[in-house]
């Protein structure tokens, strides 16, 4: 094996005194992908921000070398440079710009002093017919791109600055298995085109269809590399290094069985989306069972999410018929605020732009679901709302040092545990997760797992609203299919397996 293309040798990274890096090693041939894997707060992204300049020279310890020699990158300028391109795994298109304005932004076509928008939008043409973007229109605003496009741009932007080495965080968190594969073929083509590909994924059947090499980090630490040319790699072996132990069942066994009792039933529900008059749910007919965990499958576009929305006080303002029976009678929430006071909870799957206030601490953002709780007069009383915030920390191990810490410095898993406490603390009888495992890693998804299951156990009602269909196969005590807004099928869990739900799932 000849001189790395990059080297990171003995990296170490502190945050207001805390370190988070600790001698960090990591090397990436030329023409290769390397996976970058670990658990959720392992140092994945802060040791990729190094290496793209986010974090300059002289904020780290350590040395950067590419192709054999050091170099110090002080800005983002700096390593595109040197040839070095990053996709965050938060994208960071301009809504309102155009696709072609977002791909030259800041780098545009001039002719002289102007913008040469002819050719910017003919070299974002050429751009995106390399990423297999052709159906993308150079002249679209990104805002009006579904999420997948939009990936698809943000690579595009990337390629425009000729990288050698593009990295990748968790490009495919936000997509489906059809775009996921999509994008895993594209990443193939641009290594056989002479691009180094680092790509961060919690995904690790993802990870084994497209590694040629990989490096697991644990607590900030490197803890293994893999040539996959060389090893026999499997998920498992992957996990025991990610996690320091090994998950032999990835899915907890339940506590207890459910009851059967029905807490909460839609009786013919119907949504409309407003502008266009178009069924986004028709008909549909669920029963939630105390105790019971309750999945609901679809492919993009079945409408799930939709369906979990228009049942908590109708946030997006759909136009709805028919019933929600709560506890034997018929309830209509006007508002969340409805919801959450009879007893129903909605946790999102965009816990960062909608479930969480990322500039609040871990106790600001669990307290705000029920306000009234601490109320002391006219203020909040601060010291019970720290005591309920750490009964949380403890109880779902939420990592940080404390509970006055900034959710925004906090990992994606922990991130979701946040939002997690948040809505335990409104004391709910129906828990609605959308995607709850949704950029996570391993480890934390089984802490969230567990947890699901103790809150089946205590008698709540769970819909579990999951794209991954393992996760609801291996979580489910009973399963709805959805397809194009309508409930395709039912299955108990002994009944389901992958071919049959899927038949369902494109019926």
């Amino acid at each position: 094996m000849g001189t790395p293309l990059i080297e990171l040798v003995n990296v170490s990274k502190s945050f207001s005194g805390v370190q988070v890096l600790f001698g960090v090693n990591f090397k990436v041939q030329p023409r290769e992908i390397h996976c970058l894997v670990g658990e959720n707060g392992a140092g994945k992204s802060t040791l990729m921000k190094i290496l793209s300049g986010v974090y300059p020279y002289g904020e780290y310890e350590g040395e950067i070398r590419l192709e054999g020699y050091p170099v110090r990158f002080f800005s983002i300028k700096d390593s595109e440079k040197a040839g070095i391109s990053i996709i965050h795994q938060e994208l960071s298109l301009v809504p309102e710009m155009t696709v072609y304005e977002n791909i030259f932004l800041g780098n545009e076509i001039k002719k002289g002093s102007i913008v040469d928008t002819f050719e910017e939008i003919e070299r974002a043409r050429q751009l995106l017919l390399k990423v297999k973007g052709e159906n993308i229109n150079p002249t679209a605003k990104v805002k009006d791109l579904s999420v997948s496009m939009q990936q698809l741009v943000e690579i595009a932007k990337a390629l425009s600055k000729n990288p050698k080495v593009l990295i990748l965080d968790e490009p495919t968190s936000a997509l489906s298995e059809t775009e996921s594969e999509n994008l895993l073929i594209l990443l193939k083509e641009l290594k056989e085109q002479g691009v180094t590909i680092i790509l961060i994924s919690h995904r690790l059947k993802e990870v084994l269809k497209v590694a040629d090499s990989i490096t697991v980090l644990r607590d900030g630490q490197t803890v293994a590399y893999f040539n996959c040319k060389t090893e026999e790699i499997d998920e498992k072996k992957i996990i025991k290094h990610m996690v320091g132990r090994e998950i032999t069942n990835l899915y907890p066994m339940p506590i207890a069985k459910p009851l059967d009792e029905p807490i909460m039933e839609t009786k013919n529900w119907n949504v409309i989306e407003p502008s266009t008059g178009r069924y986004l749910v028709k008909d549909a007919n669920i029963v939630l069972k105390k105790g019971e965990i309750v999945g609901l499958f679809g492919l993009v576009g079945a409408g799930r999410t939709e369906f979990g929305l228009s049942l908590f006080g109708n946030p997006y303002g759909y136009i709805i018929s028919g019933d929600i029976i709560l506890k034997g009678r018929k309830v209509k929430f006007k508002t969340p605020e409805d919801a959450i006071k009879q007893g129903v909870l909605y946790l999102t799957e965009d816990r960062k732009e909608k479930g969480l206030i990322l500039i609040n601490s871990i106790k600001e953002n669990i307290s705000l679901a029920n306000l009234k709780a601490l109320k002391k007069g006219i203020t909040v009383d601060e010291a019970k709302e720290i005591e309920i915030a750490q009964g949380f920390q403890k109880r779902l191990n939420i990592k940080a040092r404390n509970v006055e810490v900034n959710v925004s410095t906090l990992s994606g898993g922990t991130q979701q545990k946040v939002l997690v406490a948040k809505g335990l603390f409104a004391e709910p009888d129906v828990i609605i997760l959308d995607e709850p495992t949704r950029g996570i890693d391993v480890g934390a998804k089984y802490e969230i797992y567990t947890l699901i299951r103790e809150l089946a156990s205590e008698g709540k009602a769970i819909l579990l609203i999951s794209s991954e269909l393992p996760e609801i196969l291996g979580m489910s005590d009973r399963i709805y299919i959805m397809s194009k807004g309508k409930i395709t099928g039912e299955l108990k869990s002994e009944e389901a397996n992958q071919e049959i739900v899927m038949a369902y799932a494109v019926s």
